[in-house]
């Protein structure tokens, strides 16, 4: 009975697993495109390895209007206006009207009196800070409730950081 009891609670762990997983790639695959401009750090941790501390230049616009709004830190809603190039700029805090067709709806979150999106990291491959330096912009996937997934890193061109190669860098870094 026992190996009965812990082979089913197997079984439903892995089918949760495989169910978040499904969900977290639809979401990457299905899910609206936004570019947000980053206001980044670069700190290195030895204990995580090499990565960015993110912050976004939308934040601070979206807890100016949060502030007018409201005095307590709750989470929240912001509308974004997409440009031609689908980079996100502060249109106002949600009110409930229907969104134009260049419009998104993007969760936000108030921590310690600061605005938070989906991450406030970028983890890469170590040895990779001077690639990553480069980033202006996160790729994030907005899916229909207004959750977001980052995606990848950009640089001012929108060109994606990262995507070469391994020996196309390494010959870089050798002509440079």
């Amino acid at each position: 009975m026992r190996i009965k009891i812990a082979l089913l609670s197997g079984f439903i762990i892995l089918l949760i697993i495989n169910g978040s997983i499904y969900n977290k790639e639809k979401h990457l695959s299905e899910g609206k495109i936004a570019y947000l401009e980053l206001a980044p750090v670069d700190p290195r941790s030895l204990m995580q390895g090499d990565y960015m501390a993110l912050r976004f230049a939308l934040a601070s616009e979206i807890k100016v209007e949060h502030h007018k709004q409201s005095e307590k830190a709750t989470d929240g809603f912001v509308i974004v206006e997409l440009n031609e190039s689908n980079v996100a700029h502060f249109s106002r805090i949600d009110n409930g009207t229907k969104l134009a067709d260049n419009e998104l709806r993007m969760h936000y979150r108030i921590r310690n009196t600061r605005v938070k999106f989906a991450t406030n990291a970028f983890f890469f491959q170590e040895g990779k800070a001077e690639l990553f330096s480069k980033a202006k912009y996160g790729l994030f996937r907005v899916s229909g409730n207004g959750d977001l997934l980052l995606s990848s890193m950009h640089d001012e061109n929108l060109n994606k950081l990262g995507s070469e190669p391994v020996a196309q860098i390494e010959k870089q870094k050798q002509q440079g």
